[in-house]
Order: structure tokens, then sequence, then C-alpha cells
């Protein structure tokens, strides 16, 4: 990575894919990404670590499961953060927008395990460098 400011609006527009992480810094042994959102991506869950979500831009839905089935789903809007806490089934959907996310380094976008077939427009991945 190169030592110079990044433009979060600049960086998103470089690219239009969605659920399709870009990864706009390293700290420590963590990646900051971001993503454009829109439809609906995967149950998954993440055993290890928990998910920081920072809405950049229009709104992103997170539907949680707990461990008796039991879904929830918190709403969030610009500027609104959120954290999935590790191990918890979490199925992200949106309306279109944008989102930041802070998660360890080689952390996958399906995480460690998944429900169903992933979706062409959701990218298993564990981010992509910035180009």
């Amino acid at each position: 990575m190169d030592a110079k400011p990044v433009n979060l609006s600049e960086a998103l527009a470089s690219f239009d894919d969605v659920y399709s992480p870009r990864i706009v810094a390293r700290m420590n042994d963590y990646d900051v990404r971001i993503a454009h959102t829109l439809g609906e991506h995967v149950w998954h869950a993440h055993d290890d670590t928990d998910e920081f979500f920072l809405v950049l831009d229009g709104r992103f839905d997170i539907a949680l499961r707990d461990a008796d089935g039991n879904e929830t789903t918190v709403v969030l809007r610009e500027g609104d953060t959120f954290v999935v806490p590790k191990g918890t089934e979490h199925k992200p959907s949106s309306p279109g927008g944008a989102i930041l996310m802070f998660e360890p380094t080689g952390t996958r976008t399906t995480g460690d395990r998944h429900e169903g077939e992933v979706p062409d427009h959701v990218d298993s991945t564990a981010g992509h460098e910035l180009v």
C-alpha cells in the first residue's frame, strides 16, 4: 500500500462491482475495506472475528439469526455503524449504497461458513487491492 491518503469517494468511483470489497488501508493485522452494496448477500458467519460496518451511503440492512433460529434485522443508514459479533449468523442486504468495513486480513466475505450457493453478484473474497 502507498503511504498516501485515500479519498473514499474517489475509491468508490473507481469500481462498480457490488459486494466485492476493495482494500483501502491496512493497520496492524486488519484491512479497511469499502464496497458497493445492492441486493442480498448470503447467510454466513465469521467464527473468530467480529465484523465492523460503517454505512457511507444509502441503506444497509443486516439480518441476524440467533442460536434458536430467531431472526431480527438491523437497519443502518448513512453514518450508522454496527458490529456483528463473532459467530453470529448474518445476511446483509441493501437497496443500494456503500459501506466501510474493518476485518482481519484474510477474512472472506462469505465467512467461515455460509448457507446455500453464493450468488453471482456476491464476490467470495478476502478483498481486492484498490487499483
